[in-house]
């Protein structure tokens, strides 16, 4: 079974770096025929254009007013730097493309060429809320959390009843997004609205990555929403076992990727999701709990089937956090896990700086020439063997620092990687009866011998090796 390989693509960053490349505006509908041959040869499978939806004026003056981001991006872009700034693109205004990035045609364009190569196309599901600037926020203001007087973390929309206080979008642990509305997902009525807006997306790609998932469980609605009382009853079950069923009749090969968090990914696929975050895998591998991400990968998709990740456009950029060969060792387990692999764009050319969702260029830096020339390869290289493409058997090495994954296929090589993860050389032995290999990609310092059923194995400190049956 083929294990997804997507890559996250901050929509509005990416266009732009291309427009400035090619000294002409690139849309979606005018990206180069070479990306897509690019994405195809690195062997991804689907392609996320993040923030590529309609955003509105509010939330845009909210983001330029915001004396933090105004301060990074003169950092950035110099004194001219708060002209970047644009709305977050969670703060949906219409969930049509936005025209600045090719519109609806751009976006079907963009869709055919990604299916010419064999690629799925994945966008943005904001489920738990919609941007001030909605049209639903004044015209169906009954979907929303609200309440006749005012509240804390609430702004006033008129009405015909006269006006309504209605919250802003939140997870219960942090502040309010105070340029979103809060949908509320206790009413029949806000379901039915979301599910048919779900289908409306779900004509338009191959699946959604859906945010802040878990903030629809029931129970977590309960707990975040209960001072603010529906005005009907609650309705029964959990709206994502309703929509995505719904969805799946017309698009049964439609993905659903939960954005999730506090355990609740089992949950979440118990009600349909294809796969869910795994938080557990990213926080282990960055706080070098080697035993922790030990009992991780050797469950590999046990509980659920993980997305894992070094970075994505909420984490800081991985160079920023592990020296050059602590990502290349990081980068050859990441991309030998079971499940769907993701990588942001820019992680594979060593970018060190994170830009927030509301830049609309991406933080000025210069690639890592050697980062790139290592994703390039290893990227290419996987495509050929059976990692990602079959079963992965997890050998005890006895060290917790160090991996050794087995991958088998019956029409691909198998194939097996090792990593060190530590600062310190490495020696350990596995077991290996599947005949002769050879060493298809390996850091210059670590050895290896096979010998009758044995390899043996020295690596370097963070070094790492990539085999294939000859």
């Amino acid at each position: 079974m083929p294990h997804p390989l997507l890559l996250e693509i901050n929509t509005r960053c990416w266009l732009r770096a291309l427009s400035d490349k090619s000294a002409r505006t690139v849309t979606l509908a005018t990206v180069p025929p070479e990306q897509f041959a690019s994405w195809k040869k690195r062997g991804f499978s689907h392609v996320w254009l993040m923030g590529s939806w309609t955003s509105g004026p509010k939330a845009a003056e909210q983001a330029r007013a915001q004396p933090g981001l105004r301060a990074l991006s003169v950092e950035a872009f110099g004194p001219q730097g708060p002209e970047n700034l644009a709305a977050s693109p969670y703060a949906v205004a219409d969930y049509t493309v936005a025209e600045s990035l090719g519109g609806p045609a751009g976006l079907r364009k963009f869709r055919a060429s990604l299916r010419r190569h064999g690629l799925g196309l994945i966008l943005d599901f904001v489920p738990n809320h919609l941007g001030v600037d909605h049209p639903w926020v004044t015209q169906k203001t009954s979907l929303f959390v609200q309440d006749a007087g005012q509240r804390p973390e609430t702004f006033p929309v008129s009405t015909n009843a006269g006006v309504r206080w209605v919250a802003h979008g939140k997870d219960p642990n942090f502040p309010a997004w105070t340029d979103t509305a809060q949908l509320d997902y206790r009413l029949p009525a806000t379901r039915a609205a979301m599910t048919d807006l779900l289908q409306s997306i779900a004509a338009q790609c191959d699946g959604v990555r859906c945010d802040m998932a878990m903030l629809l469980l029931n129970d977590i609605m309960d707990r975040t929403w209960g001072r603010f009382p529906p005005p009907v009853p609650a309705a029964p079950g959990e709206f994502w076992a309703g929509a995505i069923s719904a969805v799946k009749q017309k698009h049964p090969r439609f993905l659903f990727i939960a954005e999730a968090y506090w355990d609740t990914e089992p949950r979440l696929q118990s009600l349909g999701f294809d796969h869910a975050y795994d938080k557990r895998f990213y926080d282990c591998l960055t706080r070098r709990d080697y035993p922790a991400l030990q009992e991780c990968v050797r469950a590999g998709a046990g509980r659920f089937q993980p997305v894992r990740f070094l970075e994505n456009h909420d984490e800081p950029r991985i160079a920023s956090l592990f020296s050059v060969p602590e990502q290349k060792a990081a980068a050859v387990l990441l991309l030998a896990q079971p499940g769907m692999r993701l990588l942001y764009d820019g992680q594979e050319s060593g970018i060190r700086r994170r830009a927030p969702v509301q830049f609309a260029r991406a933080w000025p830096e210069s690639p890592n020439p050697e980062i790139t020339a290592f994703y390039d390869q290893l990227l290419t290289l996987l495509p050929r063997t059976a990692i990602g493409n079959g079963e992965m058997e997890f050998c005890e090495t006895g060290l917790p620092h160090c991996f050794a994954l087995k991958w088998k296929n019956e029409t691909r090589r198998p194939a097996l990687a090792t990593v060190n993860l530590s600062s310190q050389p490495a020696t350990f032995q596995i077991s290996h009866t599947a005949g002769p290999i050879a060493c298809l990609f390996s850091d210059a310092a670590s050895r290896w011998e096979h010998k009758d059923t044995t390899l043996s194995l020295t690596l370097a400190p963070c070094g790492w090796q990539l085999f294939a049956q000859e």
